[in-house]
């Protein structure tokens, strides 16, 4: 089957065929039909958890994915070939990706049943971005009628948490930078926005004097943002390795590392399908054009950068 892999550290993503891989005790085969590009992937394309994680060469890239299963390995219950799927590929090692025409995940972790209501491009950018989105607003407990800032509003993870904060009754400040970006967070449901190349927090401060009730930090610097929230507010962060990383006045510091559960999944699918919340696809790339798909999303992305695999 065709993957986008690294050979060995300190190569270079390529397209290359590898064996079909068979499911485990545990795990299904998802014939995969779209996944997307996350920072974690780049992360792994250029060699930085060397060390961090065992890798299984060659390495196949990618973490989400959206297919359907093709075949179920021994004692998986739940279960069958046909089933849409949707998530996020969910190991202690890196080897297994979804950049491939084929992929086996746990069913333990990281795999829910899609709707058909999605449509698979869409659901290929819900996994992470979803499950941090979600861990991210419930850590922060809004309440209606709070002031959210959502640093990072622009990208997937952002995207997804602005819709829930708008939905939870709270007024939005959206980070944003060009046009197009305004009208995108606008559009989900931000009421002001800031320009996050300029200072955030003294914006966020012209806005609300005595600080916001919230702050959603998913992209930049953690440490200044702390400032623009209020004592008794919360400063709930996917950037920081723990809570003690930055310091806040009398400010509830949260760190949030994405655990994809299946019923974490099954509420952003069922969010998804009730139009609570909605993926913004920026663009669609073939599985030879992934490189080009890292290359935009690191200059910069206004939502999902999409992997279709026919």
């Amino acid at each position: 089957m065709k993957v986008v892999a690294l050979r060995a550290f300190g190569s270079e993503p390529e397209v290359t065929e590898v064996d079909v891989p068979q499911p485990g005790a545990g795990e299904v085969r998802v014939r995969v039909h779209a996944a997307s590009v996350n920072g974690f992937d780049l992360s792994v394309a250029k060699g930085m958890l060397q060390g961090a994680m065992e890798h299984r060469f060659p390495v196949v890239l990618g973490k989400d994915f959206a297919g359907v299963v093709d075949q179920v390995g021994e004692g998986v219950e739940g279960y069958a070939v046909g089933d849409r799927v949707f998530g996020v590929v969910t190991k202690d090692f890196l080897g297994d990706g979804s950049f491939g025409e084929y992929v086996t995940v746990p069913t333990a972790v990281g795999i829910a049943k899609l709707p058909e209501s999605i449509e698979f491009t869409q659901a290929a950018g819900l996994g992470l971005a979803g499950t941090a989105a979600v861990s991210a607003v419930d850590a922060a407990e809004i309440r209606e009628g709070a002031t959210v800032v959502v640093v990072g509003a622009t990208g997937g993870v952002g995207n997804h948490a602005l819709q829930l904060a708008a939905r939870a009754g709270a007024t939005v400040v959206a980070t944003a930078h060009s046009e197009q970006e305004v009208e995108l967070v606008t559009r989900l449901g931000a009421s002001r926005t800031v320009d996050y190349t300029g200072d955030i927090a003294a914006q966020v401060r012209e806005i609300a004097p005595e600080g916001v009730d919230v702050v959603l930090h998913f992209a930049g610097a953690p440490d200044p943002l702390v400032s623009a929230v209020r004592p008794g507010g919360a400063f709930v962060s996917t950037m920081l390795r723990s809570a003690e990383d930055v310091q806040g006045d009398g400010v509830r510091v949260v760190s949030i590392y994405a655990h994809p559960a299946p019923e974490t999944l099954e509420r952003i699918a069922r969010h998804q399908a009730e139009g609570h919340t909605t993926v913004t696809v920026q663009r669609v790339y073939d599985l030879a054009q992934t490189t080009d798909a890292f290359e935009d999303f690191a200059a910069g992305t206004v939502g999902k950068l999409v992997i279709s695999i026919a």
